[in-house]
């Protein structure tokens, strides 16, 4: 058995931000993902071969979709599923508190 808290353990400063890995088989990846003002360098767009779901646990964030050039603004409790391959970027992060991501790759 694995347990854990997924909110215990924050870093105190975050020079970058930082991925953990909770659950890992051949068919799913599911990430801790913590945040503090990062966001996705000028002209970076992730274009991932798995598709993703993610759920925000904490703080507040704004994706950006090349698709429309569409945004999402997600707070506590927000989630969306990323098609493999859909462009994306993280356009903001709160810097006054940590963003926590709950990321399933599938």
């Amino acid at each position: 058995m694995q347990t854990g808290q997924l909110l215990h353990a924050l870093p105190a400063s975050l020079p970058d931000e930082i991925s953990d890995c909770l659950l890992q088989s051949s068919h799913v990846r599911i990430e801790r993902i913590v945040s503090n003002g990062q966001h996705s360098p000028p002209g970076f767009w992730y274009d991932q071969s798995e598709a993703e779901w993610v759920l925000l646990v904490k703080g507040e964030a704004t994706l950006r979709f090349e698709q429309g050039n569409k945004t999402l603004h997600l707070t506590p409790g927000s989630y969306v599923n990323i098609a493999a391959h859909e462009k994306h970027r993280v356009e903001w992060t709160t810097a006054n508190e940590e963003t926590v991501w709950l990321a399933v790759f599938y």
